[in-house]
């Protein structure tokens, strides 16, 4: 099964420059507790800006770009969505990271989403889809969290597909 996991503004800006907008501890520790041990699924932009192979998580990197080669056990290169399929359907759950073109490809074949709603709007030219909530029902919210530093709100939202 895929699920997703984002981080997105109230605009539904997930970044620019192929980077993270903001900076969020909190939100970064949640990302490595629900993701470690499972396989993640990104493009090869999103890829390239974690700047080094995430530890315990399997790396799938889709990438049209057919010389796009990275040596490691723990990353496997992708070029279409037949070898996305089987982590569709697979039982175990397979996190969707990123970027935005993969979350508009993916999202059809998601059942699953964990958001950070940040209650704030921000500039940026990446955008994740829009939500549909005749398609998605939230089933869990942790309202109001502050971070600290940067003094922004967010929300945690688990939403699933309804059936």
């Amino acid at each position: 099964m895929l699920s997703i996991i984002v981080a997105v503004a109230k605009n539904n800006v997930i970044g620019k420059d192929n980077k993270l907008i903001w900076h969020l501890p909190e939100d970064l520790k949640r990302f490595k507790e629900i993701t470690t041990g499972h396989t993640i699924i990104m493009g090869r932009k999103t890829f390239e800006s974690l700047g080094r192979v995430l530890p315990n998580r399997k790396h799938i990197v889709f990438t049209q770009n057919p010389d796009f080669k990275v040596e490691d056990p723990n990353v496997q290169i992708v070029h279409s969505m037949l070898e996305i399929k089987g982590y569709i359907d697979d039982q175990e759950e397979n996190f969707v990271i990123g970027g935005a073109m993969i979350y508009h490809l993916l999202m059809p074949y998601t059942t699953k989403m964990y958001v950070t709603e940040i209650n704030k709007d921000f500039k940026g030219d990446a955008l994740f889809p829009k939500i549909d909530l005749n398609e998605w029902k939230e089933t869990k919210r942790e309202k109001a969290q502050v971070d600290e530093k940067s003094k922004l709100e967010y929300d945690y939202v688990i939403y699933e597909r309804k059936k």
